[in-house]
Formats: structure tokens, sequence, C-alpha cells
């Protein structure tokens, strides 16, 4: 079986992945480069990893790498994304296409895959109008979001991401310098998280908090003389938070970090209702850490009291933070949580469900 799978980059990730591939130039070398970096490593297929002649990967909105197998495949310079794309699925003879990038390549670029392609599936963990009438199959691992899609007439399936095995290294990390670690997007879609971050901000004089946070455009302006006046200053991060923020982090250099951190914080965004278990629940686990994250419907496993600890304000996270680290209760339930999810969300684990959804 003939499987693809196609991925994306997120923009503040460009310049660290444009820094490690270098002078590199060729398909095959920045695409190596790219996985040995581990950059969303939890939703990429084990085959990928172990090298299988069988299955294709590509990040389709990567120009760099998309304009490379390009000129060593004869196409036009000025062949779009999608026509590379298009391109690399014929050249591959694809029978299974899995997008984890349906917002730039949608059921119209579905639609136009060549008739050789028997099954598209699309990850898709998030509501919002796009098309993905074009695919046969919208995966994801939350239970509300899946029966939107269901609603409207997608057929969905339950599907997880899974732990990176290269995160045991930084798991069996014994100096863990950080005790409160967070990463993650700040903009107006994070309102609620904002208030509870300001709120684990104030415990920065007694203990080592660490933010790296990804501004959106329109903070980055409301931190500017333009923004101190109007409506721009609803998305201004508050002084606690700008005082220990830093600059986002992303594939191993995010792993470094989870490695040297006891508690990490997970807030959904504003849009995520009661489901829970994101990427970010299946990386801070795997890397030893106490996940401690707001409460809600979490996948098999990842349970309050035992795997991770859950709050349900801010205030009660701060509670939390103080116990957990003040009778070192975290390190137990930090390490019963990187036992249940490299066991039961293993790589091996995630291609069996894969192939049975196929």
């Amino acid at each position: 079986m003939r499987v693809f799978q196609n991925s994306g980059i997120y923009p503040g990730y460009k310049p660290r992945l444009a820094a490690l591939v270098g002078k590199a130039s060729g398909f095959q070398q920045q695409k190596e480069v790219f996985l040995n970096d581990r950059y969303t490593a939890v939703h990429i297929l084990l085959p990928v990893f172990t090298g299988s002649p069988e299955i294709f990967f590509t990040n389709g909105n990567d120009e760099s790498l998309q304009r490379a197998w390009a000129r060593e495949n004869g196409l036009s310079e000025h062949a779009s994304l999608v026509d590379v794309l298009l391109a690399q699925v014929e050249h591959h003879k694809t029978e299974v296409f899995y997008n984890n990038d349906p917002v730039h390549f949608d059921g119209a670029f579905a639609r136009r895959l060549p008739g050789h392609v028997r099954l598209k599936i699309a990850w898709r963990a998030a509501p919002g109008k796009i098309d993905l009438s074009g695919y046969d199959l919208v995966v994801s691992n939350f239970p509300s979001i899946r029966a939107g899609y269901e609603s409207i007439g997608i057929r969905t399936a339950e599907f997880f991401p899974a732990h990176d095995p290269e995160l045991d290294a930084y798991a069996g990390n014994p100096t863990r310098d950080i005790d409160v670690l967070f990463f993650g997007g700040f903009s107006r879609h994070h309102q609620r998280r904002q208030k509870i971050l300001n709120m684990v901000a104030t415990l920065g004089k007694r203990y080592q908090i660490v933010f790296h946070l990804d501004n959106s455009r329109f903070t980055k302006l409301a931190e500017t003389p333009l923004g101190w006046f109007g409506p721009l200053s609803a998305v201004r991060r508050p002084r606690l938070i700008r005082r220990i923020a830093r600059p986002p982090v992303f594939g191993r250099q995010m792993y470094e970090q989870l490695g040297r951190a006891k508690i990490v914080f997970n807030a959904a965004v504003d849009m995520a209702g009661t489901d829970r278990g994101n990427m970010r629940c299946f990386e801070a686990m795997g890397a030893g850490a106490l996940l401690l994250s707001d409460a809600g419907n979490y996948p098999p496993g990842m349970v309050d009291g035992r795997t991770l600890r859950a709050y349900d304000d801010a205030e009660g996270a701060v509670a939390l933070i103080e116990k957990s680290l003040g009778d070192e209760a975290w390190r137990q339930i930090a390490a019963d949580g990187h036992s249940m999810v490299r066991t039961e969300y293993s790589k091996e684990k995630q291609m069996e469900k894969f192939l049975s959804l196929v």
C-alpha cells in the first residue's frame, strides 16, 4: 500500500528550519533535516521515520523543500505549490493520501488528486469553515469537533497523536531547573489563556517560570506605541507576562526545554470547547514532566490525579502548582504519565490504527 503523508510548517518555525537546513539544497537532504528536528513528530507516521519505500512524506507549504523537488524532477520554476504537490502524488503513484494540512490543501485540492488515489484522509482537530468535502474521511481525537463535521455530512473517525520515542532521552534528565514551563500562541483568540497565564506569572518571584510565547501580529503591533490606544490594547500582553516571556521554541529546542521542566502548563484555546488532548499533552508527558492542564474530556489514560493534574480556573492552577512543587508530588504523576503515554500511544499503535482505518 502506497501512502503519501502531507504535513505543513508553521510560520514561526520557518526561521529555525532555514537555519538548520543551511546550504542543503536537495529535497531529501532538507527533508532529513526536518525529520531529525522532530517538529510535529507526534503526528508523523512511523514508516516515515523508518524510511519505508512505500510511504512518501513532505511539507506541502514549505517553499524551499518543494522547490527542491520541483527542480530535481523537471517542473517549471513557475509551478504553484499545489501543482508541485499534485506532481509528487502522481510520481509516487499514491493509493492513500493522508493530509495533516487541509487548511492549505482543502477539499478542492483533494478533488484534483489523480484516480490512483483510492482513499483521501484529512486530520482536522479544529472547528472552522474550511472545505473538507473532497476527503473520504476526517480524523482527530476530539469527539465534539468530529460531531460537528458529521452534522454536515462528513465522515469522521477517531485517531490520536502518538508518543515520539525520541522524547524518552529527554524524560531521563535528572536536572529539572524550570519549575513551570509554557509555550504556545498569544493572540485575541486566547483571552482565557491570557487570564490564567497572568495568574501563574505571579509565582515568578518564588519559582522559575518560563513562558515561550508566539505572539500574533496584532499582539506585536499592540506592544508598539501605536497599540497603546484603541482596540489593540485588548491584545497587548500584561506586564507580568511580558516580564518573563521568551521567544517561541520549536523542534528539538522545544524538547530540550520540556526535559528541563518539572511542570508543563497547558491551556486550551477559547474555541476548543470541553475536548482536551492537544499535541502538547503528548509532548509534555512524553518528556517526563507533570502535565498541568485545564479540566475537560481527555483521551483514555489521561486521568486527573494519576497521569496529569487538571485545574478548573486560574486560582486552581496556581494552587496545584504550589502543592505539586511543595510536596514533590509532581514526580510520581509525571513518571506515571510518561509510562502511560509511551505504551498506550506508541508509534506502533498509531500506525496499527491508521491501517485499520484504511
